[in-house]
């Protein structure tokens, strides 16, 4: 067996206990309590506009000012709440998420995990 495996399965071992401990469990729960509410909230979103084309025409169709739709405004806001949510993320995970990753990552490097 040579150096390199050796590292390797070191290495394999290592964040399997990393992915085993607590703080990992804490840090996935955090993410999961954010992205999988946000995922869901935004599919609601989508499906609803997609149903509203496809069945409500006639409230698509009515013009809102000049030439503009609610199908434009609300096939718009799909674009506009995507960007939102992206920035609602990055906050979230600059405010949260990061410093709890960063603070496993070094807990990992120390042997502490």
């Amino acid at each position: 067996m040579s150096s390199h495996d050796d590292i390797s399965e070191e290495r394999a071992a290592r964040y399997i206990a990393v992915q085993n401990s607590q703080e990992f469990a804490a840090l996935r729960k955090k993410f999961r309590n954010f992205v999988f509410p946000m995922t869901g909230a935004f599919l609601a979103w989508y499906f609803l506009y997609v149903l509203l084309a496809s069945y409500a025409t006639g409230f698509m169709n009515t013009k809102i000012v000049g030439q503009i739709t609610w199908g434009l405004v609300l096939g718009l806001g799909q674009f506009v709440s995507t960007f939102v949510i992206t920035m609602i993320y990055a906050r979230w995970a600059d405010r949260e998420l990061d410093p709890a990753a960063a603070e496993l990552a070094a807990h990992m490097e120390r042997g502490e995990v």
